[in-house]
């Protein structure tokens, strides 16, 4: 339990969920923002594994994916909450 805690803990603080959240800010469509969150996620997963899909843990692929979908989409709706205020 304390492992999968601390990959999302990781995640949310690493790549994907702090690079997910700027590119997400960059633009106004939600599913674009979405989709650029989920790329940082499997582009760190794979950084971190030595480019080999191999040595990737499915687990830790899945979460770091779901992270940066969840850190697109909000970056993505700060902007839009942001420009409409």
């Amino acid at each position: 339990m304390l492992e999968i805690l601390g990959t999302i803990g990781g995640n949310i603080l690493g790549l994907p969920g702090i690079l997910g959240l700027a590119l997400g800010m960059m633009t106004r469509r939600l599913w674009l923002g979405a989709a650029l969150g989920a790329l940082i996620g499997v582009i760190e997963t794979l950084l971190f594994a030595g480019w080999s899909f191999a040595h990737v843990e499915p687990l830790e692929l899945m979460i770091a994916i779901i992270v940066g979908v969840c850190a697109g989409s909000v970056g993505c709706l700060i902007r839009v909450k942001g420009a409409t205020v």
